[in-house]
C-alpha cells in the first residue's frame, strides 16, 4: 500500500511536474538533447502555472462535481430515502500538539459537521468509514467518531475500520450495513469525490442519496478572477487531477469485482 501512495505521488502534480523539470536538466547537461529537454522544461513548468491558477481549478471542478447539493428543505424528508448517513474518512493530521493526538484532516471535519447536520434533520444513524493510514491506529472512523460525539454530540453506530481506499470504504461499509437489513445510504463526501464514490458504492449494492459538500466549481472571488498563481489553487487542482485520475482507473481496475 505504501508503494502505491508512493507511486502516486511521483505521478500526479506536483511530483510527475517536477520530475519532467529535472529529466529537461539531465537531457540538456548529460545527453545534449536540448530541443527535448526544452520541451520537457516548458511541460513542467506550464503544468504547474496552470495548476497554480484558481481559475483552472474552477473550470475543473465544475466537470467533475455532477451531483448537486442537497437543499435543506429535503434534509429532514431523508429519513423516507435512506436508511443511514455514511461518512468518508479523508485522512489525517500527525501528532498535533494541539490536541495532543493525530487528528482528522479538515476535509474530513467539514464531512463531520454537514453530516451532524443532516442527522439532526433527519434522524437517520451515522456510520464511519475509514481505516488504518499507513498501518498506524486508531483508524481514521474511531478518530471521527471520537469528534463527531465530543464536538457536534452525535454518536456513531457503525464504524468501519478496515478501508484504505474509496473501493474498500464501499465494499466494507455494505458487508457491515447489509448485515444489518440496510441498503439505502445518504453518502457524504466531497463534491469532486462524489461521482467516484457513489460508483463504488452503487457496485457493491447500495442505494445511493448524494450529499456532496465542499463545492470548488463556484466563482473563486480571487484578484483578476483567479489568474494569479496560488498555492492553494495547487493543491486542490492535484485533489480534483486525482479524482478525474480515479474516475478513469477505477472501473478498469475493479470491473472483474
Amino acid at each position: 500500500m505504501e508503494l502505491r501512495f508512493i507511486l502516486k505521488q511521483l505521478i500526479l502534480p506536483p511530483g510527475g511536474l517536477m520530475l519532467l523539470i529535472l529529466l529537461a536538466w539531465l537531457l540538456w547537461a548529460w545527453a545534449g538533447r536540448p530541443r527535448l529537454a526544452a520541451l520537457c522544461l516548458t511541460s513542467g513548468l506550464g503544468g504547474l502555472w496552470l495548476l497554480s491558477l484558481p481559475v483552472v481549478m474552477e473550470w475543473s471542478a465544475r466537470l467533475l462535481e455532477r451531483e448537486p447539493a442537497l437543499a435543506e428543505g429535503q434534509w429532514p424528508g431523508l429519513a423516507q430515502r435512506a436508511e443511514v448517513i455514511v461518512v468518508l474518512g479523508s485522512g489525517r493530521e500527525e501528532a498535533d500538539p494541539a490536541w495532543g493526538s493525530d487528528q482528522p484532516s479538515g476535509a474530513a471535519i467539514e464531512r463531520l459537521r454537514y453530516a451532524a447536520r443532516l442527522h439532526r434533520a433527519s434522524g437517520l444513524p451515522v456510520l464511519i468509514s475509514g481505516g488504518l493510514h499507513y498501518g498506524q491506529p486508531p483508524s481514521e472512523a474511531a478518530m471521527m467518531a471520537e469528534v463527531l460525539r465530543r464536538d457536534f454530540a452525535v454518536p456513531t453506530r457503525w464504524q468501519e475500520e478496515r478501508s484504505r481506499t474509496t473501493w474498500e470504504n464501499a465494499q466494507f461499509s455494505a458487508e457491515l450495513l447489509k448485515a444489518q437489513g440496510v441498503s439505502r445510504v445518504v453518502l457524504v463526501t466531497q463534491a469532486a469525490h462524489m461521482p467516484r464514490s457513489r460508483w463504488c458504492f452503487e457496485r457493491a449494492g447500495l442505494e445511493v442519496v448524494a450529499a456532496p459538500l465542499g463545492f470548488l466549481g463556484v466563482p473563486n472571488e480571487r484578484p483578476l478572477g483567479g489568474w494569479l498563481p496560488e498555492g492553494k489553487a495547487l493543491w486542490q487542482n492535484t485533489r480534483l487531477l486525482n479524482e478525474a485520475a480515479g474516475l478513469l482507473v477505477y472501473p478498469l481496475i475493479y470491473r472483474g469485482e
